[in-house]
């Protein structure tokens, strides 16, 4: 009963992801159905998987594909060379497939999904600054894009059964000129026909997928057909960053999520890497609710931006302090601060167009909110490294963190309400006054005495 639910979610997230940007049902159903169905762990359960993924694309793609027609979004004349030469290699890529093996495919499948979810994130829309014409003629170089892609997403497509999508989509807007919505109805017109070749060449090769997991397939197919035409119908009536933004979050959070169940038994077996999801999930367990409940403050409560802007500070800054608690080692502690900002730092410049965004985050200046979190974490990390990993005193990392985000929260509130004398000194912000550096002088004293009374084992004096 619980692997049917699998069976309906993946087929129901595959048509969403079919639909809204034209992705390949297998970029999203078998890393669910490999990980989390043990029917599908076997020798060939990736195969199997995959192959249930290509039929599920095959109906999928072909009512998203009538939408867009209906819509007039598709343009064969630019995509014929792409659409002859994905399904000539399909079926080579197919028999490549079952000679690789179900590690191999597997592993590859889910760390593809990662990195597609990824791609959505750091760039959401692919199209040029002035798209080309529906129906206009390709010159030599549309040519040799064509069937340079056409050949190697042919493959891919019939090896994985994922990607192909996507990749026709990066080709025909970033290579070809094409608006995304014209490159979304091209891609998914060209996925039927490779659905149905790929998914024929694999159920010929191992005929057990029809007759033993025909329930399955039946079942996957219905579901997936049903969330694209829903999906497509929603996709040609938002903008293209939206939809890119949300793919990429579900799929870079889908992607993580079963990559760390596929490979936790090694994970755990590997002290830095366990080290450092326990940081992480410690970081995410403090955050996430400090997050809800300053939303929740932002939306119902008429808070001062000076202050609501402090109150995101204080918990970025408590939060590193509480990933070092969870940390055995420093270097699990540096390492999950750098990695930390390298996966939220391409999240926030996707996000900073946003016209919610300034609003939210209250930035001083275009840029600042992820310059920010980016030296924040950094000194974090540097932090950690000389006074944990080159003093072995971990209280004096956490002492700094601490010191420095109140202070700076209390030097704001103070300065801005009672501050009337401006510092007008060398090098100086001019805006700074003394009584908002007093208060961060007299608050990072006390916060950092009262830690290290109870963290250090030395006389208060000292």
């Amino acid at each position: 009963m619980l692997e049917c639910f699998w069976y309906i979610l993946a087929s129901v997230l595959a048509g969403v992801g079919t639909g809204l940007v034209g992705l390949s049902a297998a970029t999203v159903m078998v890393p669910i159905l490999i990980v989390l169905c043990p029917s599908f762990a076997g020798e060939t359960g990736a195969y199997q998987a995959t192959a249930i993924a290509l039929a599920s694309d095959i109906l999928g793609s072909a009512v998203t594909t009538a939408t867009y027609i209906r819509h007039k979004n598709i343009d064969l004349r630019r995509g014929w060379i792409m659409l002859s030469c994905i399904i000539g290699m399909c079926t080579v890529g197919s028999f490549a497939a079952w000679s690789a093996g179900n590690v191999v495919l597997g592993g590859f499948t889910l760390i593809l999904t990662f990195c597609i979810g990824i791609r959505f994130l750091v760039k959401p829309g692919t199209e040029r600054s002035a798209t080309t014409a529906k129906g206009a003629a390709l010159g030599w170089k549309g040519v040799a894009v064509s069937l340079f892609f056409g050949l190697t997403i042919g493959f891919g497509t019939g090896f994985v059964g994922s990607g192909g999508g996507m990749m026709m989509l990066v080709v025909f807007t970033a290579f070809l000129g094409m608006e995304r919505k014209v490159a979304v109805g091209t891609s998914t017109f060209i996925m039927t026909f490779t659905a149905l070749i790929a998914s024929v060449s694999h159920i010929l090769i191992h005929p057990a997928i029809l007759l033993e997991r025909w329930p399955v397939l039946i079942l996957c197919m219905t579901a997936a057909t049903t969330a694209s035409l829903a999906s497509a119908r929603f996709a040609n009536r938002v903008d293209s960053r939206t939809v890119g933004l949300v793919t990429g979050v579900v799929l870079t959070l889908l992607g993580a999520a079963l990559i760390l169940l596929h490979y936790w038994e090694q994970i755990k077996a590997a002290p830095l890497l366990y080290g450092v999801f326990a940081c992480t999930l410690e970081f995410l367990e403090y955050i996430v609710p400090a997050a809800v409940i300053l939303l929740c403050l932002h939306r119902f409560f008429k808070i001062p931006s000076y202050v609501f802007r402090k109150l995101l500070h204080l918990a970025a800054f408590t939060c590193l302090v509480e990933m070092m608690w969870a940390a055995e080692k420093w270097y699990q502690a540096s390492l999950t601060a750098l990695l930390f900002a390298a996966a939220v730092y391409p999240i926030l410049c996707a996000l900073e167009g946003q016209p919610w965004f300034d609003g939210l985050f209250v930035q001083k200046g275009p840029g600042e909110v992820k310059k920010s979190l980016l030296l924040l974490f950094v000194m974090d990390a540097a932090l950690v490294t000389v006074c944990w990993g080159g003093f072995g005193l971990p209280w004096a990392a956490a002492a700094s963190i601490l010191m420095w985000g109140t202070g700076d929260g209390a030097a704001a509130l103070v300065g801005h309400r009672f501050g009337k004398h401006y510092v007008k000194l060398p090098l100086a912000d001019p805006k700074k006054t003394w009584e908002g550096s007093a208060a961060m002088a007299g608050v990072s004293a006390l916060v950092g005495t009262a830690f290290m009374l109870v963290m250090a084992d030395m006389p208060w004096y000292q």
